[in-house]
Order: structure tokens, then C-alpha cells, then sequence
């Protein structure tokens, strides 16, 4: 006599609004959390892949009538379950062994000490395969693109190898004695190697890297930069106009509320062609960017330029760039500034030693950059940025060596 399979605890209800609240929290965390180790799509919450997985493995309490004959019973067991979700959905409470421990034994008690596996045959930014190692399940991932199972070997995979290991530096052996939990022993070799690195970066090519300069209005001084922000840009095919025009989408750099931020095109009509520089406004801009699908249009003379003359001018190596703005660190937050031409003329200073001649896949529909002349892996990068990766590629060898 065949037996129903009991039904678990999402197929009846859950804790939605607090699960909700921890998963909205999470975009604001800004230092620890998975999601700032690498920029994946749609990577899914924490806490939503939590008590998901868990209220998948827990039998709903109507299920064991034995256990909990009456409708009282069962929901007070419902809420008790919930009380657990609400505990362990914030990403303070991955932090409390204790509670983690609970949430653990919840699922052993619940399966006879035998948890079932769990496999993301899509994994892409872990998320699942994360959650489901922290709640004690064995957990398998794959993935068709090599980022994202970087990505999951870097969270899942790599961790319990180092799991409750000191760490290899021996400086910090001698700073901080005493055992090591969990992965702290292989976060303080990260730290270690990846202050080694960027120190040896920084003397290498931190000159192609300069500070920003911050107005009085700010107090002056210097910033760190964040970014430094272009546009590629072609001419404008209007033989009265020929200006040089900036290909973009948009011109906000920040639509946060309370703090919109714009670029504004500022045109100089008394050279030949007119020329283009940009101011930062507050604000949301009043006019959208010069691309959008049906092709481009000139902000000097209003002309449409077709994809065409885009994609020609790619192919015939005419394209330029130009720096539309400056993002730096300010006051635990960020600034945009406008283009500074040191920062341009330090920019194109740069000399590449080494370009990578790969060609990009042939496929015009899924790898548009062709279309413009882009062929090779070294054509999406910028001299500067080559500059950085083969350094940084060189500099990553020697750390063996340490």
C-alpha cells in the first residue's frame, strides 16, 4: 500500500514579510556579503534561498496528525517553525553558530538524520549551493558559463577545504594566536595576499591611477577614484556639423532618491566643429541619452545617425572615446565630478606591452561587438585597462614565491 509524500511547510505557508524584509536588506550590505564578491544576474537572496530550502525539508504539521492531532496543535507547531524562519532569514543570524546549530538539528530531527542532497544544475551566482552548505546539506552545482562556477567554487567549493585552518602567513600567526573558525584562517590569507597584491599594483602603475581633486565647495583635498566614466563617440555623418558625438544610453550617472545626479553636454559653438565637454548637475536629466534602438542623433545638430554609420565607423577604426565623468569616494558614499584633463592625458599615456589577439566568437547576433570592428578580446579593453590586467597577471605568479 502506497503511502502520500507528507507536505512540507511551503506548500502551506511562510513567514513572507520577514523573509522579504532580510532579502531587501541585503542590497544595502555592503561589506561581507556574497553579492560583493562578483557581479552576477539575478543573483537570488540569501535569506529567500534559506528558508526556502529549509521550508522544503520540514514537514508542514497537518502532516503528522500523530504528532499534532488538533488544529490548535498544528498551528501552534506552524508558528513555532515560522518563529525559526524569521530567526534565521537576516544576514546578522549566519554569524550565530548557536542558532545556525538549531536550524541544523531542526533538519536532522526532521529527516531521521539522513537530510537529502541538493543540486542547482544552474547555479550562477551560488546562491542555493551556499544555503544549503550553511544548513548542513550536501550540496552540487554546475553551470554552463565558467563565471558563475567560479563563482560557486569560490563560495562553496574552496571554503571547508581551509575549514577551521590557521592561516599560511606567518606574520599573522605571530598578530593573532589562538583557533581559527570556520574560513577565518583562509580570509586572513586573502586579506594578506590581496594587500600584497594591490601594493605591488599600485607601485607598478599607481601613476596611471591618479586622485581626484575635490572643488572648495567640498572642502578640497582628494578623493580616491572609483571610476572613471567614457563614452565612445563617432562623427556626426552632417557635413556642416562633423562634431565628435558621445554614444550613450543616458546621462544619469545616479537616479538614488535624494541623491540624482546627471551629466549635462555642454556645446561650444564657437569652434569648428563644435566641441562637447560635460558638467555634473543635480537632478534627474530632462533629456535622454543620444542612442537608443533605432540608432543615435547628434547633439549639436539634432541629425540621426543610423546603426550604419555607427558600425561602419567602427570597422574603418574611426570610433574614439571620451571621458564623460569621474565617480570617487566621498563621505562613506560617492561623488561625481566632471572630466579632468590630467586624468585624460594620464589615461592616454599608457603603454601596452601585450594585447590579447583572440578573436571573439563569429556570431553577429549574440556577440554584437563585431558589428563595430571590436574582433578580439584586446579590442574591449582600453590601453590603460590592459595596462592593469597584464600587470596584474605578471604579479599574481609571484605570489607563489611568498
Amino acid at each position: 500500500m502506497s503511502t502520500s509524500p507528507r507536505k512540507k511547510l511551503i506548500e502551506v505557508s511562510l513567514p513572507l514579510d520577514a523573509i522579504n524584509t532580510a532579502a531587501a536588506k541585503e542590497k544595502s550590505i555592503r561589506h561581507g556579503h556574497p553579492s560583493t564578491f562578483h557581479l552576477w544576474w539575478s543573483r537570488k537572496p540569501l535569506a529567500a534561498c534559506r528558508a526556502v530550502l529549509f521550508a522544503s525539508i520540514i514537514d508542514d504539521p497537518s502532516s503528522q496528525p500523530e504528532r499534532f492531532p488538533t488544529k490548535e496543535a498544528q498551528d501552534a507547531e506552524r508558528d513555532r517553525l515560522h518563529h525559526l524562519i524569521e530567526r534565521m532569514v537576516p544576514w546578522e543570524a549566519t554569524q550565530d553558530e548557536v542558532l545556525m546549530k538549531e536550524v541544523r538539528d531542526e533538519i536532522l530531527t526532521a529527516t531521521g538524520g539522513n537530510p537529502p542532497s541538493v543540486s542547482d544544475p544552474f547555479c550562477g551566482g551560488g546562491s542555493i549551493p551556499l544555503e544549503a552548505q550553511r544548513l548542513g546539506l550536501e550540496a552540487f552545482g554546475s553551470d554552463l558559463n565558467p563565471v558563475p562556477v567560479l563563482i560557486t567554487k569560490a563560495l562553496v567549493e574552496i571554503p571547508p577545504r581551509f575549514a577551521n585552518h590557521p592561516p599560511l602567513t606567518l606574520t599573522v600567526k605571530k598578530v593573532k594566536l589562538g583557533s581559527w573558525r570556520g574560513a577565518q584562517g583562509l580570509g586572513e590569507d586573502v586579506r594578506y595576499y590581496g594587500e600584497w597584491l594591490r601594493n605591488e599594483a599600485k607601485a607598478h602603475i599607481g601613476y596611471l591611477y591618479p586622485n581626484a581633486k575635490l572643488p572648495k565647495e567640498l572642502g578640497g583635498g582628494e578623493a580616491t577614484v572609483i571610476a572613471w566614466l567614457w563614452a565612445r563617440t563617432v562623427t556626426c555623418p552632417n557635413p556642416a556639423c562633423n562634431c565628435q558625438i558621445p554614444l550613450t544610453s543616458k546621462w544619469n550617472l545616479s537616479t538614488k532618491k535624494g541623491k540624482e545626479t546627471h551629466v549635462h553636454p555642454l556645446l561650444d559653438r564657437t569652434t569648428s566643429p563644435v566641441s562637447i565637454s560635460f558638467q555634473i548637475r543635480k537632478g534627474l536629466s530632462p533629456e535622454e541619452g543620444t542612442v537608443n534602438r533605432r540608432g543615435a542623433t547628434c547633439v549639436a545638430c539634432g541629425s540621426a545617425i543610423p546603426f550604419t554609420h555607427i558600425r561602419l565607423e567602427g570597422k574603418a577604426g574611426r570610433m574614439g572615446s571620451q571621458m564623460i565623468a569621474i565617480a570617487a569616494e566621498y563621505k562613506r558614499g560617492r561623488i561625481y565630478l566632471p572630466p579632468d584633463e590630467n586624468h585624460i592625458k594620464i589615461a592616454n599615456s599608457a603603454v601596452m606591452d601585450e594585447k590579447p589577439t583572440e578573436e571573439l566568437p563569429k556570431n553577429p547576433r549574440d556577440f554584437k561587438t563585431s558589428n563595430y570592428g571590436l574582433t578580439s578580446f584586446g579590442d574591449l579593453y582600453t590601453t590603460r585597462q590592459l595596462v592593469a590586467l597584464n600587470t596584474l597577471g605578471r604579479l599574481l605568479t609571484k605570489v607563489r614565491e611568498r
